[in-house]
């Protein structure tokens, strides 16, 4: 949602159920998310580094399938399963730090043709 994962959220908002005001269980119970079970263990969801260069590249992919290269402007959005991804600032950052990059992650977007 807006680029957050809404799983994440709603977990870690189970996770702090206790430090809730009642008003905020009460909004979170009227759309489904209940109080954890007495012995339910509960541990927020965090979401790796990998997770969101992955969702990058498949919104360069898709960019590339439709367009056939990767010259997005800067402020070019591209919808990946109705997460809007910022994909030109992910390309002019990818290129502004290639030398950090693994050669795995290079060779993803040299694979897409990215002109460095």
């Amino acid at each position: 949602m807006q680029g957050g994962d809404l799983g994440a959220w709603v977990a870690g908002q189970r996770v702090g159920w206790e430090r809730l005001m009642p008003e905020q269980r009460f909004l979170l119970e009227s759309i489904g998310v209940e109080a954890p079970a007495g012995d339910e263990a509960v541990r927020s969801v965090r979401r790796t580094q990998g997770d969101p260069w992955a969702v990058n590249v498949a919104a360069a992919r898709q960019f590339h399938a439709r367009e056939g290269h990767l010259r997005a402007p800067r402020k070019a959005v591209e919808d990946v399963d109705g997460e809007q991804i910022k994909l030109g600032a992910f390309l002019d950052n990818a290129r502004r730090r290639a030398a950090k990059l693994s050669e795995q992650r290079r060779a993803e977007l040299d694979d897409l043709g990215l002109r460095w």
